[in-house]
């Protein structure tokens, strides 16, 4: 099981990255090791276990538990359970999922008339995703600016004074190169619309309207595996587009 995209950014030392391995290699026996066995197991303390819980973004070691069996169990490689992806394929809730209040203010966003650009990025299969942000933008008559990781950085930098907002997409929240333009953005106060998937990350925290799209395949960083991530967040970014029109016919 590759854990390398669910650490990443989260500060973990040596010692927690192997309590957190071990775990994950022997999720079937962790429920009755208990968070004593585990720290004996690997010749730690508990408060080990339980900090590491707390890094990970959960309230205590029971739902890190529990999510990491859920994660391993949608992990490529494993069966795929039929029934779960096809519910997953349920586009309802997209909206409900995520507050009136982020709906609004990226609509605001797009009522804007300061002149200056919607700045566009993302990397690899979000890349596709974002490519076609931008094209909806520009047929709305929205001035955007795409950009990648194959860009120069000079693409972003050099155009700060003319950028309003950023949207940016990454399935992880974690995207180095995605965050790096999201922490530079904020420090020059332009403010950052993120598509990531449903857990806390680096990406969503950091970003004024944070929308949050269920991930099927948390891990599978590759996109080997059936996902609905993409897909809904092209649905999600046409449902905002009805929602900016019904305000417009206002």
């Amino acid at each position: 099981m590759d854990l390398s995209k669910f650490i990443e950014n989260k500060g973990l030392t040596e010692i927690e990255i192997k309590v957190l391995n071990y775990i994950a290699d022997n999720i079937d026996e962790v429920n009755k090791l208990g968070v004593r066995g585990i720290a004996k197991n690997n010749f730690t303390s508990t408060s080990t276990v339980m900090r590491l819980s707390k890094k990970l973004g959960y309230s205590g070691f029971l739902e890190m538990q529990y999510n990491l069996a859920a994660l391993k169990k949608s992990n490529f490689g494993d069966t795929i359970d039929e029934r779960g992806f096809v519910d997953s394929l349920n586009m309802e809730g997209l909206l409900q999922g995520n507050s009136t209040e982020c709906i609004d203010k990226f609509i605001d966003i797009l009522f804007s008339e300061d002149n200056k650009f919607i700045f566009i990025y993302a990397n690899g299969f979000s890349g596709i995703v974002a490519e076609y942000i931008n094209k909806k933008l520009l047929v709305m008559g929205k001035r955007c600016i795409l950009s990648n990781g194959t860009d120069s950085i000079g693409v972003f930098e050099n155009n700060l004074d003319y950028i309003s907002s950023i949207i940016v997409i990454s399935k992880s929240g974690e995207t180095p190169m995605v965050l790096n333009k999201v922490k530079t953005a904020k420090e020059y106060g332009i403010e950052v619309v993120s598509f990531t998937n449903e857990r806390e990350n680096s990406i969503s925290k950091l970003a004024d309207i944070s929308f949050k799209i269920d991930d099927a395949n948390k891990l599978d960083d590759r996109n080997l595996m059936p996902n609905t991530f993409f897909p809904k967040v092209l649905v999600l970014v046409e449902l905002l587009i009805y929602e900016y029109y019904k305000r417009k016919n206002k």
